[in-house]
C-alpha cells in the first residue's frame, strides 16, 4: 500500500497552510512588481511632459572612438536636456566639491561617486552635435531621495522638473522646432539603442528583487 503524506488530518492542515503562505508570497511579490511597473511609468510620464520629443537609454559618440549611456534626451522649450536619472532612497547629502555623495537610510549607508563629471561629459558629447542648439544636463533624483543640506549643482528633483522646465506649449513652440527641427534629426541619427537599459523583465522585477 502506497505512503499518502496527506492521509491524516494533520497533515491535510500542514499542507492547506503551506499552500496558503506560498500563495501569499506569490500574490506579494506580484503586487509589489506591479506597483513598481506603475511607478516606474508614471515616473516616465513625468519626465516626457516637459519634452516636445525624446530619446531614452541611448549611446551618444563621446568624441573620442567611444560612447556614452544617456537615461533620457529630451527636446524641450528651452532646448535639448540631457537626464542622468537615479533612483536613490534615503537623506543623501552630497556637494560640487565632493568626490562622493552618500545615502544614508536607517542603519544602510551608502556611497556613489560625484555624477557631476559624468553629467558634464555627456552634456559636452552632445554639443558637439547639436550645433548652436541650446544643450543643457540634470541630475534627476526620484520622490525616493531627499537632500537635508540642499541640492547641489545640476541637480534637481522629479517634482520640481516642470517649474524649471515648462511643458511646450505646442502652438509657441512650432516657429522654434522649424527652426531646429534638422538639428535635431542630425543628433538623432547620432544616437544608437544603449544595453544599458533601466527596464528588467517580468521574471526579474518579481523574483530577483
Amino acid at each position: 500500500m502506497a505512503f499518502d503524506p496527506l492521509a491524516t488530518p494533520e497533515n491535510r492542515v500542514i499542507a492547506a497552510a503551506a499552500a496558503a503562505v506560498l500563495g501569499a508570497g506569490i500574490a506579494f511579490y506580484v503586487w509589489r512588481a506591479a506597483r513598481r511597473r506603475r511607478q516606474r511609468n508614471e515616473l516616465h510620464a513625468s519626465i516626457l511632459s516637459i519634452a516636445f520629443d525624446y530619446a531614452q537609454d541611448v549611446l551618444v559618440p563621446d568624441g573620442n572612438g567611444g560612447v556614452m549611456h544617456l537615461d533620457y534626451l529630451l527636446l524641450t522649450s528651452r532646448g535639448l536636456l540631457v537626464v542622468d536619472l537615479r533612483d536613490i532612497s534615503g537623506n543623501i547629502f552630497g556637494g560640487d566639491q565632493m568626490t562622493e555623495w552618500t545615502a544614508m537610510e536607517g542603519a544602510r549607508r551608502q556611497t556613489f561617486p560625484n555624477p557631476q563629471g559624468a553629467l558634464y561629459d555627456r552634456v559636452a558629447a552632445v554639443r558637439s552635435l547639436a550645433g548652436d542648439l541650446n544643450v543643457e544636463g540634470r541630475i534627476l533624483f526620484t520622490r525616493r531621495g531627499v537632500f537635508p543640506k540642499g541640492l547641489p549643482r545640476w541637480t534637481l528633483m522629479v517634482d520640481s522638473l516642470r517649474t524649471e522646465f515648462p511643458p511646450p506649449d505646442t502652438h509657441a513652440f512650432e516657429s522654434w522646432l522649424a527652426r531646429y527641427r534638422e538639428t535635431w534629426h542630425h543628433v538623432r541619427s547620432e544616437l544608437a539603442p544603449s544595453p544599458l537599459r533601466r527596464s528588467r523583465s517580468w521574471f526579474s522585477e518579481i523574483f530577483l528583487e
